[in-house]
């Protein structure tokens, strides 16, 4: 009896407990390092899982450290800062905005029209007139305290957590090319004369991949389409002459790249997500030269 209870003893001591957590039993290992690691320890690599020191310092076989990050739901890799892209950003557009209140002549340079002078004469100015850049100069210019108080809000409460969501490449991504395509459809909807600026095309993109993201992690969509819908109120508000076209195009261009940032299939992720980016960015691309046709 003795030695039996001895045997016993001696083969609960042989079941591998985690490095980590010595109470755990586990019989799972790190594909680098062959140290014991519990569920709670385990991230997934290519080729089972890893240690999160193996991860942390590349160590074992000689992989890049970045091979094996934890990956966000789009697959972007998961940073120490969740939200660093998002405060850089902000950052711009306050840095612009600063740079507008102390010089008011700047603000012709960045905001986005269509032509100077209107027909019948040659566009010397304006995207008509060769400067393209103004489609992305007006995503960062703001006029009044009020507009950029209430974007950078915006970009804060949703931009943050869709920034970790989504990984700062992919976060980028649908920020940039949802206030492209808001500007392309102001400039083919509007008077050529007319100005327009701020971020408002972009946040709303933002807005869209966040319903996007919501419904795919089976969230309630509630607070978000709500938001959504008082936005879309103030937006059509004749008294706030706010550019509705960018918000619109802004949004339909959000839900597109968002939804396929969050449903690509991952074996052709990367390809299905740029690549819709892509699509995205040559209708843009294609409206904005009808426009131009039209104007010169």
């Amino acid at each position: 009896m003795d030695q039996a209870a001895g045997s016993a003893q001696d083969a609960a001591r042989s079941v591998p407990v985690c490095y980590r957590h010595p109470d755990r039993e586990t019989g799972v290992r790190c594909t680098r390092c062959d140290r014991p690691i519990c569920p709670d320890c385990m991230v997934s690599a290519s080729v089972g899982f890893q240690c999160p020191d193996c991860v942390r310092g590349g160590s074992g076989t000689g992989h890049a450290p970045s091979a094996s990050r934890p990956r966000t739901i789009a697959g972007g890799t998961v940073t120490a800062d969740p939200r660093l892209l998002t405060k850089i950003l902000i950052g711009i557009n306050l840095a612009v905005f600063v740079a507008i209140k102390a010089d008011t002549s700047l603000l012709d340079d960045l905001v986005l029209y269509g032509a100077w002078p209107p027909k019948p004469f040659e566009p010397t100015s304006g995207v008509a007139g060769g400067e393209w850049y103004r489609f992305v100069s007006s995503m960062f210019a703001h006029e009044e305290y009020w507009h950029i108080g209430f974007n950078m809000l915006s970009l804060w409460w949703i931009g943050g957590p869709l920034e970790a969501a989504l990984g700062r490449i992919r976060y980028l991504a649908v920020y940039l090319v949802s206030g492209l395509a808001g500007g392309a459809l102001t400039y083919l909807l509007t008077s050529p004369t007319t100005a327009s600026l701020g971020a408002s095309g972009a946040i709303f993109g933002l807005f869209g991949a966040t319903a996007v993201l919501m419904r795919r992690l089976n969230y309630d969509m509630r607070p978000v389409l709500a938001l959504l819908v008082i936005n879309l109120i103030i937006t059509f508000n004749p008294a706030m002459s706010i550019s509705w076209q960018a918000h619109i195009g802004g949004l339909v261009a959000g839900v597109v790249t968002g939804y396929a940032m969050v449903h690509a299939p991952r074996e052709k992720r990367s390809l299905v997500q740029y690549g819709t980016c892509a699509v995205v960015l040559v209708l843009a691309f294609a409206l904005v030269l009808v426009r131009t046709a039209q104007l010169t």
